[in-house]
C-alpha cells in the first residue's frame, strides 16, 4: 500500500514531531522514507533570515541529516534530498516526480493575523499534493 513516504522537514519542533511519526510509520509498513529539506530562496526567505540564523542551506542539510540518522537507528530505509526554492512547491514537485504514496509534514498550528499574512506551508501542500498528506501538529 504505502511503500514510499515523503517527509518534509525544516528542523523545526513541528517537523521533528512529524519525523518521529514518519519514522514509526515507515518502520511499521516496511516503507522507504524519503526525507526532503528545502533551502528557501527568494524574497520570502530574505525576510525570514536574520543575523541569528545560520545559512539556509546549512539548516536544510542539518535537518535532513538529523532525520536520516534517526531513521537509520530504527532500521528504516531512508534517502535524503536538499532542494532550493519555495518549500511547498518543492515538496509537491518531489511527490509528483518520485511517485511517493504519502507526504508527512509538521504544522505549527498558527492562527489569526500570522496565518493570514504568511499562510501555511502545510496547508499549501495539502491543497496541491497529488497524494494523501499526513499533517502532524506541534505539541505546543
Amino acid at each position: 500500500m504505502h511503500q514510499d513516504l515523503l517527509l518534509a522537514t525544516d528542523g523545526s519542533d513541528a517537523a521533528e514531531r512529524a519525523a518521529d511519526h514518519g519514522i514509526e510509520l515507515a518502520s511499521e509498513l516496511g516503507a522507504t522514507l524519503h526525507v526532503l529539506s528545502v533551502s528557501e530562496d527568494g524574497p520570502q526567505a530574505a525576510n525570514k533570515q536574520d543575523k541569528l540564523r545560520s545559512d539556509p542551506e546549512d539548516e536544510a542539510v542539518t535537518a535532513a541529516e538529523r532525520t536520516k540518522e534517526a531513521a537509520e537507528r530504527d532500521g528504516v530505509d531512508v534517502t535524503t534530498d536538499i532542494r532550493h526554492g519555495v518549500p511547498q512547491e518543492q515538496v509537491v514537485d518531489f511527490a509528483e516526480t518520485n511517485a511517493v504514496d504519502m507526504i508527512i509534514v509538521g504544522t505549527a498550528g498558527r492562527s489569526g493575523l500570522d496565518h493570514l499574512i504568511s499562510g501555511s506551508v502545510a496547508e499549501e501542500i495539502v491543497r496541491n499534493a497529488p497524494v494523501p498528506v499526513l499533517t502532524v501538529r506541534d505539541r505546543s
